[in-house]
């Protein structure tokens, strides 16, 4: 299903924590009573909704018929300047299990109407889940935990982050309670706090995607790129083997990075092709299982 036209408006909902958790929505206009599913899209690890084409790839999705919301995680340390690490005190504390309860409080939310658009009828029994890198990983656990999540796709996954964890960051969080990592675009020192590691190793049976998988039963699809630099497509190979749904796929993009040829800011007129393939193969997954 292909839409002419479609609505985004943004606002920000209250985590379990009363810190604001940021989304787009992006609705397609429905002229003709349908209701359309929805899909919520999830950053990874120093991402944000706004980095480089995520939004082009959001109101993409809307224009193939669904209700797309791509929230911030509360703690990501993105503030008021949608762009900008200005909230690195939250980023330090960033945990997992905070998380994956913004993604319930989201759905809730969506559920209460309190996320919705005068433009369209959303269908918020059905909802999908896109995830890149840790929102990925992530997105495997709230698959799990959440009832109305009926279909999964994940980009560039990571299969168990406690593996992420060097041995230099497990010394720095003895040491002095947090660790640091850089901000390659920004060259900002980010705080990754000690509480971070623990909830990993803590709550792992609820937290890590290599845990939650054998409990994942809806569709799900496994995107990696071949070529990624950061997080080897083995993680997805891992995640498809172990996942328990019968409905289950892995594509693996022959010339892609870890953001399949993709960067902040984008501001090219078309997608990359290792993105477009991604894409296409997410669009077609979504309409096979949540329509």
């Amino acid at each position: 299903m292909d839409v002419s036209s479609i609505s985004i408006s943004s606002g920000a909902i209250d985590s379990t924590e009363g810190l604001p958790i940021r989304y787009d929505l992006y609705s397609p206009i429905s002229r003709n009573g349908l209701s359309f599913p929805v899909i919520i899209f999830l950053h990874g690890f120093k991402g944000f909704k706004d980095w480089g084409p995520f939004p082009d790839v959001c109101e993409e999705l809307a224009r193939a018929g669904y209700g797309v919301v791509a929230m911030n995680f509360s703690l990501n340390g993105i503030g008021d300047k949608k762009m900008e690490f200005t909230e690195l005190e939250l980023f330090e504390r960033e945990t997992i299990s905070q998380d994956l309860n913004d993604i319930g409080s989201v759905i809730e939310a969506l559920q209460r109407g309190e996320i919705s658009d005068n433009h369209a009828n959303m269908n918020t029994d059905k909802i999908g889940l896109i995830g890149h890198s840790r929102g990925g990983h992530t997105a495997i656990a709230a698959a799990v935990e959440y009832d109305p999540v009926q279909c999964l796709v994940t980009w560039s996954a990571v299969a168990d982050y406690r593996e992420r964890w060097t041995d230099k960051m497990k010394e720095d969080w003895e040491k002095q309670g947090y660790t640091e990592i850089e901000n390659s675009r920004t060259g900002q020192m980010m705080k990754v706090g000690k509480v971070v590691y623990d909830d990993s190793v803590e709550n792992a049976d609820r937290v890590i995607a290599m845990e939650r998988i054998k409990e994942l039963r809806i569709p799900t699809l496994f995107i990696h790129g071949r070529e990624d630099e950061t997080v080897p497509y083995t993680n997805s190979e891992k995640l498809h083997i172990a996942c328990e749904s019968k409905d289950k796929e892995l594509r693996l993009v022959s010339s892609g990075t870890h953001t399949y040829g993709a960067a902040h800011p984008f501001e090219e007129q078309e997608f990359p092709k290792p993105l477009a393939e991604a894409l296409d193969w997410t669009e077609g997954w979504f309409t096979e299982y949540l329509r």
